[in-house]
């Protein structure tokens, strides 16, 4: 599989491609975010390592023009670790968030764990079919999702958080329940983070996001869909 590592620091970048490589892992290597996005342009890319700050294009700005065509999972890669920088990188459609300085082994397996959930979806993507509720479809073995006639494009993790609560329709889930099944971990990430991943499956499947069809909030409980 091929990742892209994006880091204006082309020692960081060197250290994570040899780890990477050691795994068997074939790495694509670019240091701004207009450099990335063009190698996104002439390459399959199937997991991309991205930094916030960087010349030229920063990190959000590539990711943003990433999701405008594509939902391969990124990793955001930043020495800020407040929980607003984590947000602003989960806003912009990231699936996961490490800070620097970050253990490389833990950097790995999470490259793992997000490249298997979006070849397999995990224990989700076991069940073959489709699922249907009024105008939505989500067809479980081509990850697509469709709402009254038209495609609508998620990231690998709004996918899978959509298809966790659309295949439990009616069972409500917790922030804590979200994470364990879609990331298969600990949380590792506050509350704020599942609400931005919910938020932003609401505005795309959602005629109007205040007034949700499908995806409830339970106040002080978590979420569900009818």
């Amino acid at each position: 599989m091929n990742i892209l590592v994006v880091d204006d620091d082309r020692e960081i970048v060197d250290s994570i491609a040899i780890f990477l490589s050691g795994e068997n892992y074939n790495v694509l290597k670019a240091y701004d975010g207009i450099e990335a996005l063009d190698i996104l342009s002439e390459n399959e890319v199937h997991l991309m390592i991205l930094d916030i700050m960087m010349p030229k294009l920063d990190g959000i700005k590539t990711l943003m023009k990433l999701r405008e065509s594509r939902n391969i999972p990124v990793i955001m890669l930043s020495a800020k670790s407040e929980d607003t920088d984590k947000i602003l990188g989960l806003t912009a459609g990231a699936d996961d968030y490490v800070t620097k300085p970050f253990n490389p082994s833990e950097l790995v397996a999470r490259v793992k764990s997000q490249l298997r959930r979006y070849t397999t979806l995990g224990s989700i993507g076991k069940q073959n079919g489709e699922i249907i509720i009024d105008g939505l479809k989500i067809n479980t073995e081509n990850k697509t999702v469709i709402v009254d006639g038209d495609e609508i494009r998620l990231t690998s993790t709004e996918y899978k958080i959509l298809e966790l609560l659309a295949r439990n329709r009616g069972r409500i889930f917790t922030a804590d329940d979200i994470y364990r099944a879609v990331w298969n971990e600990d949380r590792i990430v506050g509350d704020k983070a599942i609400t931005v991943h919910v938020c932003h499956i609401r505005e795309k499947i959602e005629i109007n996001p205040k007034e949700p069809r499908y995806i409830k909030v339970v106040w002080g409980i978590g979420y569900k869909i009818d």
